[in-house]
């Protein structure tokens, strides 16, 4: 899963130099022979924006799934469509409403899939859904159109889009506003989650908005700040994210669960530990921190928690060995999904409604 694509790069000084672009088309190149995929060769004539196409077009046809088919609802449920505008931007969704809505909305999940994927795809990938029927919750999968980036991805590394009331940001906070007043739902009780260009944008959306989203989880995601253009973008991917300043301590911080597999060969695992580091750092008071180290459908993890002296958990982190990029304990019918491994959704739903779940 390529997390980000060039082609969807907005500047705001005009058309990208040369040279640039030069730099990021051969990055992207050592980036495809990486994870086995050959890049088409750059003939002499091709001009840099040429081979930039050129380039993306292999990604997409290597990695580029079909949506996947939603199956039949349990009764009374309902997986509606809707677009939200307002005026930086909109985007369309999808919305998982369970069966039991009627009896009361326990909460609000919000769902941002990697790129290449979509909406139905990362439900099925996920299992949220059938979480929501049992805990009543909605799901709400926010869709990035090929239009506003070429491999569906939400554009985490754009300066543009890391701000508040800027870009994505702003559209996907006024979304889970929207989904909120529907349902009557505070923001202790409303989440946001993603995987690897999602998890970037979840970890942004917590960082620029603490006032809507009570808790995050990242799965094999980047940290705020990773990246501001291309070209540090690749360079966070590897593991070489920009040393930006640790984010500051607040009383309101942003609760979070992190997922990353050691074997994760598009985004590398020590951005999950800078996620965690961040994540801590935000935390004020005092926390009690503990190890633990199990097994889970024959996959080794580490789990660390960091828990305030009350027992509220403020950060997890697992640390999945072998998991490569994918979801832990997903679905195969989904793509980027590993039946292996503790299953990330159920974890990050104990996780976002502690203490009611613990009988899930």
């Amino acid at each position: 899963m390529n997390i980000f694509n060039v082609g969807a790069w907005r500047p705001t000084n005009g058309k990208l130099r040369t040279g640039r672009l030069s730099a990021a088309s051969d990055l992207v190149a050592r980036t495809l022979s990486a994870h086995g995929l050959q890049p088409p060769a750059r003939p002499q004539t091709q001009s840099p924006q040429q081979t930039m196409s050129s380039l993306l077009a292999a990604i997409t046809q290597a990695r580029d799934p079909s949506a996947a088919p939603v199956g039949p609802l349990p009764s009374g449920a309902a997986f509606r469509s809707g677009q939200f505008s307002c005026k930086v931007g909109s985007r369309n969704y999808r919305a998982y409403v369970p069966s039991n809505a009627a009896q009361g909305v326990t909460g609000v999940v919000v769902m941002l899939h990697g790129c290449t994927q979509t909406p139905e795809d990362f439900a099925i990938g996920t299992g949220m859904n059938a979480l929501a029927d049992k805990l009543g919750f909605v799901v709400v999968y926010p869709h990035q159109s090929r239009g506003d980036n070429a491999q569906s991805c939400w554009n985490w590394f754009s300066r543009g889009d890391q701000r508040r009331d800027r870009g994505e940001p702003a559209i996907l906070a006024g979304l889970t506003r929207d989904i909120m007043t529907e349902y009557e739902i505070p923001p202790q009780r409303t989440f946001v989650a993603g995987l690897s260009a999602g998890a970037a944008m979840a970890v942004i959306l917590g960082q620029t908005y603490p006032d809507i989203f009570s808790a995050i989880g990242a799965h094999s995601g980047l940290p705020f700040g990773a990246a501001n253009d291309v070209p540090s973008a690749f360079a966070a991917m590897g593991g070489n994210a920009l040393n930006t300043p640790a984010p500051t301590p607040q009383n309101n911080a942003v609760r979070a669960i992190v997922f990353h597999g050691s074997a994760d060969s598009v985004v590398h695992p020590s951005n999950g530990d800078r996620i965690l580091q961040d994540a801590l750092h935000c935390t004020t008071g005092q926390t009690i921190e503990t190890k633990e180290e199990s097994t889970a459908s024959n996959r080794r993890f580490t789990r660390s928690i960091a828990s305030h002296p009350d027992g509220a958990t403020a950060v997890e982190h697992w640390r999945i060995e072998g998991l490569g990029h994918a979801w832990s304990g997903g679905d195969p019918k989904g793509t980027y999904t590993d039946a292996s491994g503790p299953d990330a959704s159920a974890e990050m739903i104990l996780f976002f409604f502690e203490p009611d779940t613990k009988d899930l």
